[in-house]
């Protein structure tokens, strides 16, 4: 079982897309004599890479849920 529902992975996967469209608007911006500085792209890729990843495995496929068997081989 996940941690997480496909609603939540979806949702953290919008949040880090949103981070990239602000980062690419700017890294770092000045206020008077106050700087802010974004997080690292790198950093905000990587987070997308996990999630889609996460959105891709909870998915319901065509195919239904994943099976698995155990095979033992015996001599008879």
């Amino acid at each position: 079982m996940a941690a997480w529902t496909l609603e939540i992975a979806k949702k953290h996967l919008n949040a880090w897309l949103k981070a990239e469209l602000a980062v690419s608007t700017g890294q770092s911006y000045k206020i008077g004599s106050r700087q802010l500085t974004r997080a690292n792209l790198s950093e905000i890729k990587g987070q997308i890479k996990f999630w889609r990843t996460e959105v891709e495995k909870l998915k319901p496929n065509s195919k239904g849920p994943r099976r698995v068997m155990r095979i033992v081989p015996r001599d008879l």
